[in-house]
């Protein structure tokens, strides 16, 4: 189908951006990219292994093969008017070949053969075969036809989906704003892939055909559904992470006795053949390894599993031979082969594999590159990647429980899911966890995270019933807005406890591939309070709040109750209630070693039964000699089942404990969780009642200020950045401009004047109307009323023309050079303030909102928000400013218009998740008058961006 216009221009470059590796319905993974013209024989044999009926739909008409002049159209595109999406995956069967040489070992040629031994010769990248593509031809300037075609034997797994996503991004990249498509009628599914994806679909029928038309700009709808469906997918393939039956050891065979690798390998097979009933594969390990002799292809129980639930081990001598029923592999070889074994385990029904393995990205840039080509052999075959560098994974309360990490004994099963990056982090959380004897669901470790990340478990977790608390140890996070999207949702149900790598989060350790940060430190901080997540300072304080969340219900309130064997002891608690925000109002409940018991069961009863508190901290500590037990019992009684949360520092017990454990009137047990000091006890109850005051509170809808023009704002912003020099900007916008991007949506820039000197000064006055205000436009006295460079109500010629001289020979005196004037009528009276948006690499639109001034830019008294943004956090954001007070009537000021600034903010906010291309947007001043609010300046720069988080769906990168 021709274009708009003709000639047809050159080809784009080939766009590299549109390329992503994706999660499907099932779980599996696949590659999509642009097609190329080297793709023909592939798009055959597609073509070629579809149903008669398929290809009937898609072209109405029976195709046996494609016509060569079709072939050739449907291959050569030029990925602006003509756009060709394929989805592909490796053809196993194609690129195994059972004779040839195993990944492992070098080869040594007396030794080829041998059994458990595994050879380096790297098949290289397998052939691809398409499974899906979507395509669309431009018809008119914003319209294009589409069409999508899925291979039979990947129906159902959610291709047309997310190849109608990446399709529809391209397109608005380009300019298109619509797709339409005929279809037969009896084509329904594809009919419903197009409405089900949240787009307001119109159809008619014409002769037998349906035609629907489709806008393709994302709605709040169609993100929604795109968010749902990431979720199900990510979820489903963490389910068959977690939930594998059947296991594959690779290991090196020849790594030198107790060398690390060798240490690995032995606590790997350690950990799998224990895990009960499910089948264990092992590659590549000497037959003495491990746990004793084992003949090949021997059935073996291995002492010490689950009782009457024996693990199956057998041995292989090449992966050619493993039987493909695999669904989970654990790799611990030398980094180079670890590449090849993975391009090795399609074929095997390998769903995840988990690389134990050292040496990539935290080597430099040539382990980056071997990074990179493991992710891309585990998605080209479908599969999902733990690590590399990785402790491994546990599922605390399978049964029986599954372990496939590098901890020698297992947690108890319980409540707490838990994700840590670094493996040496891991060996020291869970020794704590064991150490509090606290119960876990499951366990990841995900090393370098090269693919699977926190956001991925915390997907899973949402709607594991087994998970009732997550925590986090993060070294970095690659996408914080996809974190943050996610861990909003869970944390409405679920509470979310993190540790971040350093204070700022910005720290990035050796391995981890993340985007530089322009932003302030306190950003990260911003994207755990709006999205309700409960930050810890460090492993210690995560598993203390953790603990409580576990073994305790959320408080309804701030009442905060003491029960305390001595006073110095009440008053720190006391203390340390007051520094958490907390309430006490000295209730307090005192016992000694002669309080006769009945006294103290019944003065504890009364303080949970009384309806003053909604938390009790409980200290005991004698001097000499140990806790007494009656106290213990008292409290663990009377706590359990009373909806009173309680915390307590008692000598000698430390975490989940029996002592302080009791049953309620319907035979649920409660644990009170002992912590080792009153501060600790506190600084857990303070952080778990702030996440309960969260999640009981309105957090707003998302903002949708009316009278935004999407569209226009985008042929605007792109037609900036084409008609710059340069195509890298920043791309300074003129006034004019700015006013009219701004006005897209709904933001009016007050009229303003430059001019050159007094006369011009005085004809614009006389046009925009007095009083004015004149300032100076050189970047040193610019908004600078403190150095002369404002000049404020003026109200005639002569005065104007005075106070320009006054402001130009100010300027010569401070050095400025030259610079023109801005006239501009004044606005009402009012607080001036500063509405910023600055698009980071890493966390994309940052908006920030300060009162205008030095003093505000040098306290760094400003608060900041990561779009998407609700009414809450708009309202939030800018009563969070020390100096908000003065937008409320402080000290006899009227109050300001706060309605009327917070929609300013809210158009803003939605302006800049709209366009990454916003470099910078500055108002400078906004002055908020008792009524309304007048956007004195506007600074706009524009650059071309790629975000992290997009509105289709993808893995990193």
């Amino acid at each position: 189908m021709a274009g708009p216009t003709d000639p047809r221009p050159e080809p784009a470059p080939y766009p590299e951006g549109w390329e992503a590796d994706v999660v499907l319905r099932d779980g599996g993974t696949a590659h999509i990219r642009p097609i190329t013209p080297a793709d023909a024989p592939a798009l055959q044999a597609f073509h070629v292994a579809q149903s008669e009926h398929s290809i009937y739909l898609r072209f109405f008409a029976a195709l046996e093969r494609l016509p060569d002049r079709d072939l050739a159209r449907f291959t050569q595109v030029d990925h602006v008017d003509r756009v060709a999406l394929i989805a592909v995956q490796s053809a196993h069967a194609e690129h195994l070949d059972p004779g040839s040489a195993e990944p492992g070992e070098p080869r040594e040629p007396e030794e080829a053969g041998r059994p458990g031994r595994l050879d380096t010769a790297d098949p290289g990248e397998p052939a691809e075969v398409i499974i899906g593509v979507a395509r669309y031809d431009r018809i008119t300037a914003d319209e294009a036809e589409v069409a999508f075609n899925v291979s039979d034997a990947h129906s159902g797994r959610g291709l047309g989906s997310v190849l109608l996503e990446h399709l529809a991004a391209a397109a608005r990249e380009v300019g298109v704003r619509r797709f339409t498509a005929d279809v037969l009628p009896q084509n329904g599914r594809m009919i419903a892939v197009f409405r089900e994806a949240g787009y307001e679909v119109r159809q008619t029928v014409d002769d037998g055909v349906v035609t629907v038309v489709f806008d393709i700009d994302p709605t709040d709808r169609s993100l929604a559904v795109t968010a749902d469906r990431e979720h199900r997918a990510e979820a489903r393939s963490m389910q068959r992470l977690l939930g594998a039956r059947s296991v594959l050891l690779v290991g090196a065979a020849r790594a030198p006795e107790d060398s690390a690798l060798d240490l690995v390998v032995k606590r790997a097979f350690a950990s799998l053949s224990r895990s009960g009933t499910r089948e264990l594969h092992v590659v590549g390990l000497p037959e003495t390894h491990g746990h004793g002799h084992l003949p090949l292809q021997e059935w073996w129980s291995q002492p010490g599993s689950a009782p009457g639930e024996p693990t199956l081990v057998e041995r292989w001598e090449r992966l050619a031979d493993v039987p493909r029923t695999i669904e989970l592999a654990v790799v611990a070889l030398p980094p180079r082969d670890v590449v090849s074994v993975v391009r090795r385990l399609g074929p095997l029904g390998v769903r995840s594999v988990i690389v134990l393995s050292t040496g990539f990205a935290e080597t430099g840039e040539g382990g980056l590159v071997l990074q990179r080509e493991l992710v891309r052999a585990a998605h080209s075959a479908g599969m999902r990647l733990v690590g590399p560098a990785s402790y491994g994974l546990f599922d605390a309360a399978a049964q029986p429980p599954f372990n496939a990490s590098l901890t020698e004994e297992l947690p108890p099963p319980g409540s707490l899911g838990l994700f840590c990056q670094s493996a040496p982090m891991s060996v020291p959380i869970l020794a704590s966890v064991a150490n509090r004897r606290l119960g876990v669901s499951s366990f990841v470790s995900a090393g370098h995270r090269a693919d699977v990340s926190g956001n991925d478990l915390m997907q899973f977790w949402e709607e594991d019933p087994a998970t009732e608390v997550v925590g986090l140890f993060l070294e970095s996070i690659g996408n914080p807005r996809k974190f943050s999207r996610i861990a909003r949702r869970l944390a409405t149900a679920k509470p979310v406890v993190v540790v971040t790598a350093g204070k700022s989060g910005q720290v990035v350790p050796p391995g981890h591939a993340v985007r530089a940060t322009r932003s302030p430190r306190r950003t990260l901080e911003e994207v755990f309070r709006q999205s309700g997540v409960v930050r810890a300072a460090n492993t210690h304080e995560m598993l203390d709040v953790a603990q409580l969340f576990a073994s305790q219900p959320l408080p309804a309130g701030r009442r905060v109750g003491i029960i305390a064997g001595a006073s110095s002891m009440a008053a720190l608690v006391a203390e340390a209630a007051a520094a958490a925000q907390l309430d006490h109002r000295g209730r307090v409940v005192w016992f000694g070693d002669d309080t006769p018991e009945e006294d103290l069961r019944a003065s504890v009863r009364d303080l949970y039964r009384g309806g003053e508190c909604d938390a009790v901290v409980v200290v005991h500590v004698p001097t000499v000699g140990t806790a007494s037990p009656r106290v213990v019992r008292a409290v663990a009684d009377a706590a359990a089942g009373s909806a009173v949360t309680t915390v307590a520092c008692v000598l000698g017990l430390h975490g989940i404990t029996d002592a302080l454990t009791a049953t309620d009137d319907e035979g649920r047990r409660w644990t009170v969780p002992a912590y080792s000091t009153p501060e600790g006890a506190v600084t857990a109850l303070g952080a778990v009642v702030r996440y309960a005051t969260w999640r009981s509170t309105d957090r707003g809808r998302p903002v949708t200020p009316a009278g935004i023009d999407r569209n226009r704002a985008r042929r605007l912003i792109q037609g900036h950045l084409a008609a710059a020099v340069s195509g890298n900007g920043p791309v300074r916008l003129l006034p004019a401009d700015a006013a009219e991007l701004l006005g897209c949506y709904g933001v009016r820039l007050w009229p303003s004047r430059t001019v050159a000197g007094p006369d011009e000064a005085v004809a614009a006055a006389q046009e925009l109307g007095w009083p004015v205000a004149v300032k100076s436009t050189a970047s040193r006295l610019r908004h600078r009323a403190d150095l002369g460079g404002v000049r404020l109500d003026i109200d005639g010629p002569d005065e104007l023309r005075s106070d320009i001289a006054q402001l130009q020979e100010r300027a010569a005196h401070l050095g400025a050079p030259y610079a023109p004037l801005e006239v501009q009528r004044m606005a009402p009276s009012g607080v001036a303030c500063v509405v910023r948006t600055t698009e980071d690499p890493l966390f994309g639109p940052v908006v920030s909102f300060g009162l205008a001034g030095d003093a505000t830019e040098l306290l760094g008294d400003i608060g900041y928000g990561i779009p998407p943004l609700t009414d809450v956090d708009i309202a939030e954001m800018v009563r969070s400013v020390r100096a908000a007070p003065r937008l409320f009537g402080y000290r006899g000021l009227p109050p300001a218009d706060i309605d009327a600034l917070e929609d300013v903010i809210a158009r803003l906010s939605v302006m800049a998740s709209d366009h990454a291309e916003l470099r910078v947007l500055e108002l400078h001043p906004v002055v908020v008058a008792e009524h309304g609010a007048a956007v004195l300046s506007a600074r706009i720069d524009l650059a071309s961006a790629r975000r992290t988080d997009t509105s289709r769906r993808s893995l990193p990168t």
